[in-house]
């Protein structure tokens, strides 16, 4: 339920207050709030909330910014029937129980 109503209040933000704050801002990629929005998908509550304030609060001109990808310890399998075009996101192995969350910009949606 709380997973819910913060990925309502992200998916409101991306699609309407990023107007008023200018969209493309963010020192990091992917963009905090996308990086929040995986955390919550991928992570339990309290670890998504944890990571995506951290990140948050590590998004100005104090550090230096760069590409960092979200982290689960989630392994979610999918068939191997799947062609390259119907994959949404890669998990590539960063130790021995932990993945990075990385988008497939090829992906196209299956109807």
């Amino acid at each position: 339920m709380i997973k819910k109503i913060f990925l309502k209040l992200l998916w409101f933000y991306q699609k309407f207050l990023t107007l008023f704050f200018g969209y493309g801002s963010c020192r990091y990629y992917p963009s905090c709030s996308e990086y929040a929005r995986l955390q919550f998908v991928y992570n339990p509550v309290h670890i998504a909330l944890f990571n995506s304030v951290k990140r948050i609060l590590s998004c100005n001109q104090l550090f230096d910014g760069g590409i960092d990808y979200p982290k689960t310890s989630k392994l979610c399998l999918k068939p191997t029937s799947l062609s390259h075009n119907e994959i949404k996101y890669y998990l590539i192995p960063d130790g021995e129980k932990s993945y990075h969350i990385v988008k497939n910009f090829f992906y196209k949606k299956v109807s």
